[in-house]
């Protein structure tokens, strides 16, 4: 798989504050990738330095294969977490304005935007003003200026803030379309879930360094616990054994933590000498408890 944007080295000080310290990353193509981490651990500054905002004091970033130029700015699509647009203005003028700044013309802009507002269902709202407007919509208004000039890395940091579930379902099938198209996204957020749901790949930042990073199945598995849920009938009467522990237990289900590594097939086979065996499922850990592990375990050191 290409990298379509690959971070060096990176490092960045404000001051006697280390904010990046030799950040390495590798974001493949046509993926979406999760970039996680506490406040304050360097999110914003990496991505600041992507959007050639700031510059790094050392290090060296890859836009497809080639040294980032002030001129790939026109192939990079930004929404921040703060909302960035002019309360005054009106929506379809000031979507028109911000994709002229991408390079596009005002025909071209408005041509575009037009799907995208046949998409969104909101032709009836390019005539009012960003202040007339909910936080929602105003969200929904910033992913257009986003995408509307069509750029190949699109950066979004907690993008369904106040957004309902039904507009937080369609920006994330418009972010899975935009993958689908070939399109790299970085998807940064607080919250797990979203990242779970969404996200092939993730880097966890922590202190400025990216203390964990990997393909998401992989991740849960590296930190999993040995833990298996078991739904049963019958009378469960439990005895001390080699094999696991009880951790829970209703009159239902068990969870068990294994032994010495013991295998599933092991434990399955002592389990159905004893009850009537319905489902038998490891567990793996969500992201949002090995993000709290990593960072507690960090933060401890």
């Amino acid at each position: 798989m290409n990298n379509y944007l690959e971070i060096i080295n990176v490092c960045k000080s404000f001051r006697e504050t280390e904010a990046l310290k030799k950040v390495n990353l590798q974001i493949p193509k046509a993926s979406i990738f999760g970039l996680l981490g506490p406040n304050g651990a360097g999110k914003t500054t990496l991505i600041r330095i992507i959007n050639q905002i700031i510059g790094a004091d050392s290090g060296k970033i890859l836009l497809n294969g080639s040294l980032l130029k002030p001129q790939d700015i026109s192939a990079i699509g930004y929404l921040p977490e703060e909302r960035g647009l002019y309360p005054k203005m009106k929506v379809e003028e000031q979507l028109i304005y911000l994709s002229q700044l991408k390079g596009l013309t005002a025909r071209e802009a408005k041509t575009k935007l037009n799907l995208w507002f046949d998409k969104f269902e909101i032709h009836d709202w390019k005539n009012k003003r960003i202040q007339e407007l909910s936080k929602g919509m105003q969200q929904k208004i910033q992913f257009i200026a986003t995408v509307v000039h069509n750029p190949q890395l699109i950066i979004l940091d907690e993008p369904f803030t106040g957004l309902d579930p039904i507009n937080t379902n369609l920006i994330k099938n418009e972010i899975r379309t935009l993958k689908a198209e070939g399109v790299t996204v970085i998807f940064s957020t607080h919250r797990m879930e979203q990242v779970e749901e969404i996200c092939e790949i993730i880097a966890l930042i922590n202190k400025g360094e990216a203390i964990l990073k990997g393909d998401v199945q992989a991740v849960k598995e590296e930190f999993k616990k040995n833990l298996f849920r078991i739904e049963f009938n019958g009378e469960y009467a439990h005895k001390e054994n080699e094999l696991f522990d009880v951790v829970e237990k209703s009159d239902k289900h068990l969870i068990i933590q294994a032994k010495n590594e013991t295998r599933p097939n092991e434990l399955l086979r002592f389990l159905i000498n004893l009850v009537e065996v319905h489902s038998f499922n490891e567990i793996l850990p969500s992201l949002n408890e090995i993000f709290i592990e990593k960072v507690e375990g960090k933060n401890h050191e």
